[in-house]
Parts: C-alpha cells; sequence; structure tokens
C-alpha cells in the first residue's frame, strides 16, 4: 500500500541519494508494510502502534537483517515528513535497532577454486571459455555479481591489469586482474567475437545475453556455478558467485594482506564489514592448530 507521502520519499532517495532501484524496491515494501500494519498509517500512526508493529516482525520470524532495514526505512521516512512539515513527532525514534547475530560468511579453499575451473573448461566451446572468465574474474578481482555481469566490452579490449569499476552508491574503484583472469578473459574474447553472426551489431557487454537486460544474468550465473560445482565434487549450497568474492576476501588476509587494502578492493564503506574476514582466517588457524598440534589433538 503506497501513499503520496511514500511516492515523494522515494523520489527523494532517487535522486538525491543516489539510491539503487533494489534498494528503492525494498524500502517501498518496507513502508508499504508499514502503512497496512499501522493503526492510521504511517502519516496518523503513533509511537504505541509502530511499537506494535515493529515487534510483531520477530514474531513473523522475519530475520533481525530484514527487521533492521524496515526500520532504518521507517526512520528515515520520519525524517523526511519532519523536513517537509507533514509531521511535527517523529514516532519511530524509539523504535530499537535489533540483535543480529555475526553469521561467517561462506567461502571455498584454493584446491576447490582450482577444482571448479577445472569443470568449467571441460566444457566445449564458448560456454566453456565463458564460464572460466566469469570465475577467473570473480576471484581475481572480488567483484558484486552486479559489477562482473554489468561489465561492458570497451573496459577489457585492451587486456587492462586493473578494472575501473562503479559499485555502490556509484562510487569507482580498482578491482585487480592476474595473469590467468587475462589469460581467461583474451581466450572468451576470442570465442565472443567468433560467435557473433557476420553484419550484426555488438552487443556492449562483455557477457551478452537475449535477458531483457541484455546481459547475462546473476539468476544464470548461479545456474552456471551449481553445474560447475556438482561437475567438480563440491556441494552446490557452498557455492554462489557471492562465495567468490568471499574467498578472493578470504584468501588475501589468509595471505597477509592489510584489512584496509582488502577493504578498498572490495568497495565496502565501512572497515567493519571487512572485518568478518578476518574472524573466517581465524576461525580457519584455530583448526589448523586442533588438528595439527599434538597437545590439542583429542587421540
Amino acid at each position: 500500500m503506497s501513499t503520496p507521502q511514500i511516492e515523494a520519499f522515494l523520489e527523494m532517495m532517487a535522486v538525491e541519494r543516489d539510491a539503487s532501484p533494489h534498494t528503492l524496491s525494498a524500502y517501498g515494501r518496507d513502508l508499504a508494510d508499514a502503512e497496512g500494519s499501522v493503526d492510521g498509517g504511517l502519516m496518523r500512526g503513533d509511537e504505541a502502534g509502530l511499537e506494535a508493529w515493529y515487534a510483531g516482525l520477530a514474531l513473523q520470524g522475519l530475520s533481525p537483517a530484514t527487521q533492521a532495514r524496515r526500520r532504518s526505512a521507517v526512520r528515515q521516512f520520519y525524517r523526511f515528513a519532519l523536513g517537509e512539515g507533514w509531521r511535527a513527532d517523529d514516532p519511530s525514534r524509539r523504535l530499537d535497532a535489533p540483535k543480529q547475530g555475526r553469521s561467517l560468511p561462506r567461502t571455498l579453499s584454493g584446491e576447490e577454486i582450482g577444482r571448479l575451473l577445472t569443470a568449467a573448461s571441460a566444457h566445449d566451446g564458448a560456454a566453456g571459455l565463458r564460464m572460466v572468465a566469469l570465475v577467473e574474474l570473480a576471484y581475481a578481482s572480488g567483484l558484486r555479481v552486479s559489477e562482473l555481469l554489468g561489465l561492458r566490452l570497451e573496459a577489457v579490449r585492451r587486456d587492462p591489469a586493473w578494472l575501473i569499476v562503479r559499485g555502490k552508491g556509484g562510487k569507482e574503484r580498482l578491482a585487480p586482474l592476474n595473469a590467468p583472469a587475462r589469460e581467461a578473459l583474451k581466450a572468451w574474447l576470442v570465442a565472443r567475437d567468433a560467435a557473433r553472426p557476420e553484419k550484426t551489431p555488438d552487443s556492449p557487454w562483455l557477457f551478452p545475453s537475449s535477458a531483457a537486460r541484455g546481459h547475462l544474468t546473476p539468476r544464470r550465473f548461479a545456474q552456471l556455478l551449481d553445474q560447475a560445482a556438482v561437475d567438480a565434487g563440491i556441494d552446490p549450497a557452498r557455492v554462489s558467485p557471492h562465495v567468490l568474492r568471499h574467498a578472493f576476501a578470504t584468501h588475501l588476509l589468509d595471505g597477509g594482506a592489510d584489512l584496509r587494502v582488502v577493504q578498498t578492493l572490495l568497495g565496502h564503506a565501512d572497515i567493519a564489514t571487512t572485518q568478518i574476514y578476518t574472524h573466517v582466517a581465524t576461525d580457519r588457524l584455530a583448526q589448523v592448530v586442533k588438528s595439527k598440534h599434538p597437545l590439542a589433538r583429542d587421540d
């Protein structure tokens, strides 16, 4: 359920804060839920009504992350409403953020990444070369899946050692390409060019497809990764495009990379987001000690 005030807020988020379509869609759903659940709606609701709505989110089984996003959407809406003079108070000011347990990101070992690449390269023709290029790029650069699949052809034609990537909030950063990724890209470009029918305009995308967006979709990439995981003897539940990004960060830290460098390469605005990978590395070290140290063994 939307209202003119919610639409005005979402327009402000899009124009003034450069919110992504994904964020706008999520905030629209969150505010519509609150509008339909709070007595009197957002414009006439009071503190008691907001708190009852918010308490009900946990009872519905929503995750702490989803609860936190809905709280953020409502609080930002009320700050906007105060600024516009629509309300003289903020009934959301006493909504406490939910406690969120920190879950460690899933990752893969270097040996498992190698098996994925071997499985991808076993496919003949352009499809296999494309899959190898996708995995090599994701693992070498730590790109988000939207950044990877949205790469334009012109960005890689001259065999760059770095890519200029526009990430969240429109912020640009440099993403590295190692030798295997560059070789995989060269092989894919040859196959890509050969597969294009003569006298047809070339797609601007590095990984073109017949999808509405004109390039490979995250869902299709995930499906291809699932098949590669099965072929490699890896549980596909442990593999996703985002897991390749996790592997990039975790393996850098395992190799001694500085946390600030990893933060920059991942495009994290807050280093606290990057620090979660240190927990993965620490857990791995603890397992090594437990399994290898003679006094730590159960036997």
